[in-house]
């Protein structure tokens, strides 16, 4: 092969150059001076005024041609115009991901995933109530209905919190909407996905009467672990049904400041109790015709 017959070529001629224009020996009497010459990598280079050739081994010469002349396996190699893909990393078990720490944004985003269902092509006769307002103040409901929903709230009625909230159980909406509407004349329909946080459930609900939109309301209920989100959905439900009732006018002394007052002053009354578990004193309103109940004590 070409790369090596060339180099065998060069080392034949260099060796037949040496030959030829070898330098003589001094012999050992002989005082006549040498021209000073200089050894630099090997090559002897004369400083006399007559050039002579320079004398080398054969490496220098050899050297340049290895580095132009091609490896032999490579004369008859074709180019690859298609170059095979890389080998793909050896497979390994993926590690489990790492949990992340709870975000209460991810809650407000994902909900219970109980969104309204939305019809495709409802009928003409039908109306989503998801986002209808179908029938919002069209006209007024008829005097018997509205004798109904506007009746005094009866004191008897109306209950107080520890804190000192007056309120009406919430079965009591529902019994003066039967009266006023019939059952199965009214319902809550809601409006949005519930939302759970942290601590609480709230949701969007719509009260329609008699196939009228009345109003629409958001309901909310705190819970205290992950088991009782059943039950705070069902809370916020009666709570969103509470405040649509404001707009019917259903026991609306109970946002009446004055009325708050007075109902108090002849009603209620305001104990020191003791927590029978813990022994922690404080005070709370019960109603007069009420005794203090679990899990408090009244004290002197």
């Amino acid at each position: 092969m070409l790369y090596h017959v060339i180099p065998s070529l060069v080392l034949q001629l260099w060796t037949s150059n040496h030959q030829q224009h070898e330098l003589p020996t001094p012999k050992p009497h002989q005082t006549n001076i040498e021209p000073a010459t200089h050894h630099n990598h090997g090559i002897i280079v004369s400083q006399t005024a007559t050039p002579t050739r320079c004398h080398a081994p054969p490496d220098l010469y050899l050297a340049p041609l290895r580095n132009q002349i091609p490896h032999p396996n490579l004369l008859h190699a074709t180019p690859n115009h298609n170059p095979a893909p890389p080998a793909p990393p050896s497979a390994q078990p993926a590690s489990p991901p790492h949990p992340e720490p709870p975000n209460n944004r991810q809650h407000l985003e994902t909900g219970l995933a109980d969104k309204p269902l939305e019809l495709e092509n409802p009928p003409q006769e039908k109306i989503d109530w998801t986002r209808s307002f179908h029938g919002l103040s069209a006209e007024p409901f008829p005097k018997e209905v509205a004798e109904i929903l506007l009746a005094a709230t009866e004191p008897e009625e109306v209950e107080i919190k520890p804190d000192g909230i007056l309120y009406l159980p919430e079965i009591k909406y529902r019994r003066i909407l039967n009266r006023a509407f019939g059952p199965g004349g009214w319902g809550l329909v809601p409006r949005s996905e519930s939302i759970v946080t942290p601590k609480t459930v709230t949701r969007e609900y719509a009260l329609v009467c008699n196939g009228r939109l009345v109003s629409v309301a958001r309901g909310e209920q705190d819970y205290f672990s992950p088991d009782g989100i059943p039950t705070a959905t069902e809370g916020c439900r009666s709570n969103a049904l509470v405040r649509c009732c404001k707009d019917l006018g259903i026991a609306s002394e109970l946002w009446d400041p004055r009325w708050i007052r007075k109902f108090k002053t002849q009603y209620t009354r305001e104990v020191f109790v003791e927590h029978v578990v813990n022994r922690r004193k404080s005070k709370i309103w019960v109603r007069k015709d009420d005794p203090v109940s679990y899990p408090w004590k009244e004290t002197k």
